[in-house]
């Protein structure tokens, strides 16, 4: 009797299911998932060796690759190892604190990253709209400022979401179609009233990505503005080279966090499958693809990566 009271005094765990519908083709989706991190991986850490050795590099602009890439790379660790899990050894238990952990971290990180591209838009409007005063507006202080800023922010929205759903009461059937712990999710398993969970998620939807998009809007309306006053052909292709690579950026990390987002909450006729790829999608794809593109983009970022290579 002892033992029986002890097994219900345990909260159950919940069971993430990986992409629901595509159950059997979970192994070959392990392939892309597995290849990407791997790709991410190598790129992260080829990159900070790069930045880190090189002195002509310590500079904001690649204080700030650092930055996102720490970022990428923090979200995609935070999903792959579990999903992998899912994939290969059929292990789709997990606790409810591990769950909310997980969800904390995803999200924070989030809207970590979402910070860090608001400072990078900023440093495309310095170097176009104030070219003189970028060295002095921009140093490698400010922007570490910047960050930390940008971290306490991230912290101070996200934690308030796990520390709610942990006073909710959860419902017998505790699958969630996931492949990580992302915050409506969870919410949906919840047997109580989660209006304040529901509002609180599109508060912070509206006050962070509304308004860092707002401003990285209104960076690149100021920067259009200095171009068009710019007579030379010359000039008008560089300055718009030198936002380029953060516009792909952008487009990849917020394109398929909107989707996944306003899909949770609004796409009911949407299949489970498509939301929960998009899902993963954003969360998969950019920290394999952003060192790319600032790589190839940076001359001489590239040249730095080029040089070291040949020595090898």
């Amino acid at each position: 009797m002892a033992a029986f009271n002890l097994t219900l005094s345990e909260p159950s765990p919940f069971i993430l299911i990986g992409i629901p519908g595509l159950e059997a083709a979970h192994l070959w989706i392990s392939i892309p998932f597995f290849t990407f991190y791997i790709i991410g991986l190598f790129a992260y850490n080829k990159q900070k060796h790069e930045i880190s050795k090189e002195q002509t590099l310590h500079k904001p602009m690649y204080l700030l690759l650092c930055m996102l890439a720490l970022t990428d790379i923090g979200m995609s660790t935070s999903l792959v190892p579990m999903a992998l899990c899912i994939f290969w050894f059929n292990l789709k238990g997990i606790t409810v604190s591990g769950c909310l952990t997980q969800m904390f971290f995803i999200h924070t990180v989030s809207v970590m990253q979402s910070a860090v591209l608001v400072t990078m838009a900023f440093g495309r409007y310095v170097a176009i709209c104030n070219p003189l005063r970028y060295a002095t507006i921009l140093t490698n202080a400010r922007i570490a400022k910047l960050g930390l800023v940008g971290l306490i922010r991230a912290v101070l929205f996200i934690l308030p979401l796990p520390l709610l759903l942990s006073r909710q009461p959860f419902c017998a059937n505790r699958i969630i179609p996931h492949t990580y712990c992302e915050h409506m999710a969870v919410a949906k398993m919840s047997c109580g009233d989660i209006t304040v969970n529901r509002t609180y998620g599109l508060v912070i939807a509206i006050v962070v990505n509304g308004s860092d998009l707002a401003l990285i809007a209104l960076s690149y309306v100021l920067i259009i503005t200095a171009i068009l006053r710019i007579s030379s052909k010359k000039a008008h292709q560089k300055a718009l080279n030198t936002c380029t690579s953060h516009i792909c950026v952008m487009l990849m990390s917020y394109t398929p966090s909107l989707f996944s987002y306003l899909t949770q909450r609004f796409g009911q006729g949407i299949a489970s499958h498509v939301h929960v790829t998009f899902a993963n999608f954003y969360l998969l794809v950019p920290p394999m693809l952003n060192p790319i593109i600032y790589g190839v983009k940076s001359k001489e970022l590239r040249d730095k990566v080029s040089k070291y290579t040949c020595r090898r």
